[in-house]
């Protein structure tokens, strides 16, 4: 990541400076701005595994899949009340184990954030998920690389 991107300590920094970027032609400074301020805001979460922070990303990741696709501040509103309820890393298993797709992924690929999707942090540890998470993780990633 390059040295402005890591010296950036907040948010706001963050999206100031992927704006910036932009008008300068350089997509890719602005895709690490975008990562450091998910690496920022899960940091301000509280996390305290390195896997929890990755799930903690990827949930203000899907936000921000969100509110680009609205238009305005979106948050996931279903994950924040089952983090709280579940635990971090039990929510993440619960949530990539239902039947149907999680929603954001497609969005989280256009944005450069493909790795932020919960299935990818899944298969990423999969010795802290259940058997059923890791399967269905494998196979909508495979999925998805095939209709790439």
């Amino acid at each position: 990541m390059d040295e402005r991107v890591v010296r950036l300590k907040t948010p706001t920094e963050c999206a100031t400076f992927e704006k910036n970027v932009i008008e300068r032609g350089r997509p890719d400074l602005a895709l690490d701005a975008r990562k450091r301020a998910l690496e920022l805001q899960a940091q301000a979460f509280g996390a305290t595994t390195k896997a929890e922070k990755e799930c903690i990303e990827a949930v203000y990741a899907y936000e921000r899949a969100l509110t680009d696709k609205n238009g305005k501040t979106t948050r996931a509103s279903r994950t924040w009340p089952m983090i709280k309820r579940l635990g971090i890393i039990a929510a993440v298993d619960q949530i990539v184990t239902r039947t149907k797709e999680t929603v954001g992924y497609a969005t989280l690929l256009e944005m450069g954030l493909e790795d932020y999707a919960f299935e990818a942090v899944v298969l990423r540890y999969p010795y802290l998920f259940s058997k059923d998470a890791v399967e269905h993780s494998q196979s909508r990633v495979n999925e998805w690389k095939q209709n790439k």
